[in-house]
């Protein structure tokens, strides 16, 4: 079954564009086809690293936001379907939400064989505990929704375990993973390149290329996300 995944989080600073890529970059590898979306103005750093596979998509109007949806009416690639990746900048959840409210977005996909993922990326702060508890409760039952705790942006996230949002999206199946993180040099020299995880490991020479060891610790880490990644319902 192809996926929607909505990878959000609605405050900035959380990660939403490194998990973004990283699901890319997990689709690549594994073969499955997919389109992404950047709904980011300023800085759309999803299409910056992954500019082969992603678009810019304007979320203030529904004729931008239909797009999304139209992917799943393209023909199939090599048998396959494609699976969607939007990466949704902050404070779009309203505009979001009143276009799968108003298009009925969830039933249509659902009768499609569409798989919808809400992705929310949390750090260890109380907010994103209190936006989790509001996306659930805009969405109910009915989309798949994965919490990432990513360590990259904090390491206690005993208030997000002890939560009530927390407990009521596990109630409806919620499934939660661990984003472990990245050395701090070495995601900068990999955004100083422009460049895919996968074009990060695999280039050698140039003033921002990963040493032998730092390469390595990107394949571990990125191997350590498959493994999390290999039991969510993606394609």
């Amino acid at each position: 079954m192809p996926s929607l995944n909505f990878i959000g989080g609605e405050k900035g600073g959380v990660g939403k564009s490194v998990a973004a890529r990283l699901l890319a970059q997990y689709f690549i590898d594994k073969g499955h086809p997919f389109t992404g979306f950047d709904t980011d103005r300023s800085h759309t750093s999803f299409t910056r690293f992954y500019a082969d596979y992603a678009a810019p998509v304007i979320v203030d109007t529904y004729e931008g936001l239909d797009q999304i949806a139209a992917v799943f009416e393209e023909p199939p690639v090599d048998g396959k379907l494609k699976n969607v990746i939007v990466d949704l900048a902050a404070q779009t959840a309203a505009p979001l939400s009143r276009w799968v409210r108003d298009s009925d977005l969830l039933s249509l996909l659902a009768d499609m064989g569409v798989t919808v993922n809400l992705w929310h990326i949390a750090d260890a702060g109380k907010d994103s505990v209190d936006l989790l508890d509001k996306l659930v409760n805009t969405y109910g039952a009915g989309p798949n929704y994965i919490v990432v705790k990513n360590l990259g942006r904090g390491t206690d996230f005993s208030q997000l375990d002890q939560s009530a949002a927390l407990k009521k999206a596990l109630a409806l199946g919620a499934q939660v993973i661990n984003l472990a993180q990245l050395h701090e040099a070495s995601m900068r020299k990999i955004d100083r390149q422009n460049a895919s995880f996968w074009a990060a490991i695999h280039t050698t020479s140039g003033p921002n290329a990963l040493g032998m060891l730092e390469r390595q610790r990107v394949k571990t880490w990125i191997k350590h996300a498959y493994v999390a990644m290999d039991a969510l319902p993606l394609a």
